[in-house]
């Protein structure tokens, strides 16, 4: 029982880096440590408040909304999640799915589920279940992934050029649109179909085009400075990439993906 619980978690660790891991194994990996009893504990003592959101309202202002209901981060990341379980669903031609299978297929409970969306709205007819295609959007706008989400990248370097050669963004509905980098022999070169700026060029091209996602892989060193000026210039989204803690205004949300961390992590499970 030991070896398979330490199998599981290198299972879980190792799908999360690579995305190798087949869909229904990594999903329920990843749902264990989101849901069950721990994520349970920690929101018992959230009431969920029904958010309702435009699909005509910018993306900041569904976030503004989406922050000031208290949401625990976990319920976020779930619907992500569900989202991902509809998509596969739909792509199989299944029309309707209840709680519990939804929540079978996460390794988690009915209630969860049941819980999780309550936070949005009303979904589902009792007795019959939800509507995958149904849920599946409202979950996408919910989300703000049912319009095109405006990122740039920041750092091309191996890490960089290979983001920007990802198509996994975009089938999430993030595009990169533009990058940055202090290297003057990269700029005016494309990436995977996206034009290199010099980094000095970057509060112009803000100016320009508005973008909701700012992602960094530049050195340890450049990071809480080239941070200061996104912050500055109205970002408000960071994923880092880099192994360094970032200081921003507490209405400025960052993400942090640490591959040396994850792959420590793996280590663990492999001893």
């Amino acid at each position: 029982m030991r070896r398979f619980l330490r199998l599981r978690g290198a299972v879980w660790a190792l799908g999360n880096m690579l995305e190798v891991i087949p869909f229904s194994t990594t999903m329920r990996a990843i749902t264990q440590s989101f849901g069950g009893k721990m994520a349970d504990s920690k929101e018992k003592k959230t009431e969920p408040s029904q958010v309702q959101l435009s699909s005509n309202e910018p993306l900041h202002a569904e976030n503004k909304r989406k922050k000031i209901a208290r949401i625990p981060p976990a319920v976020i990341k779930r619907l992500s999640l569900y989202a991902r379980v509809l998509l596969d669903l739909e792509m199989s031609n299944v029309l309707t799915i209840s709680s519990k299978d939804l929540a079978q297929r996460l390794g988690i409970t009915s209630a969860q589920v049941r819980k999780d969306l309550a936070y949005f709205g009303q979904f589902g007819i009792p007795g019959v279940g939800y509507d995958v295609s149904d849920l599946r959007a409202n979950l996408k706008r919910i989300l703000g992934t049912d319009r095109e989400v405006q990122a740039i990248l920041i750092g091309v370097g191996n890490l960089g050029a290979a983001l920007m050669a990802y198509g996994g963004f975009l089938r999430h509905g993030v595009r990169i649109v533009k990058a940055f980098d202090a290297d003057t022999s990269k700029v005016g070169m494309q990436r995977g179909g996206v034009l290199i700026y010099h980094i000095d060029e970057l509060e112009r091209q803000l100016e320009h085009q508005p973008i909701d996602i700012a992602i960094l892989t530049v050195p340890s060193e450049a990071a809480q400075p080239v941070t200061d000026r996104l912050v500055k210039a109205g970002i408000i989204g960071i994923l880092n990439f880099v192994p360094t803690r970032l200081t921003v205004p507490p209405d400025v949300h960052v993400h942090y993906v640490d591959l040396a961390i994850e792959i420590e992590s793996l280590c663990y499970y492999l001893r």
